[in-house]
């Protein structure tokens, strides 16, 4: 029998998805930025600077979801939880 908090996991695995998306955007960017180094130096145009941003506004945006705002689980989840309230009081109107 599973006896954990429904929502505590979600919030657990979002941390766990941020944490290896992480790894992954440091990991890879590092590779990019070593090949930018060895095939143009130092004084060219920093051509991984798109990467690391673009994919670096996703990262944040994990971020915020897994550790400042963590209790906005699901809009379908809330939404749902609004219809069972409407039709229960239309059940009970009726």
């Amino acid at each position: 029998m599973d006896s954990r908090d429904e929502k505590l996991w979600k919030i657990a695995r979002r941390r766990a998805h941020f944490q290896r998306d992480l790894v992954s955007y440091l990991f890879t960017n590092a590779i990019l930025i070593v090949i930018w180094y060895l095939t143009s130096g130092s004084h060219s145009y920093f051509w991984p600077i798109w990467v690391l941003a673009f994919w670096g506004i996703g990262i944040l945006t994990q971020y915020y979801w897994a550790y400042i705002k963590p209790s906005d689980l699901n809009l379908a989840e809330r939404e749902y939880q609004k219809l069972v309230n409407q039709q229960t009081r239309e059940r009970n109107g009726q």
